[in-house]
């Protein structure tokens, strides 16, 4: 029963993984891909506000979900 436990853990953590990566804004423009020119103008704009949650989150989550792991493997052999 310990096993499924973790496993339910990981399910849920790994959803939650996602959905924080898919609210992020992603850096790069689809007009970059074509054009090959990357505008230098914010490149130097430090993180803040809602951002910077989201970044700091998704590095705690993203760990956890590797703890959760190892200790599931651990669990199961």
């Amino acid at each position: 029963m310990q096993n499924y436990i973790i496993d339910i853990f990981i399910f849920i953590v790994s959803l939650l993984l996602i959905v924080i990566v898919m609210l992020q804004e992603s850096k790069d423009d689809i007009n970059d891909a074509f054009n090959g020119s990357k505008s230098d103008l914010f490149k130097d704009q430090k993180v803040r506000g809602a951002e910077l949650f989201l970044q700091r989150s998704t590095a705690v989550i993203a760990f956890l979900f590797i703890v959760l792991v190892i200790v599931s493997v651990a669990l199961h052999h």
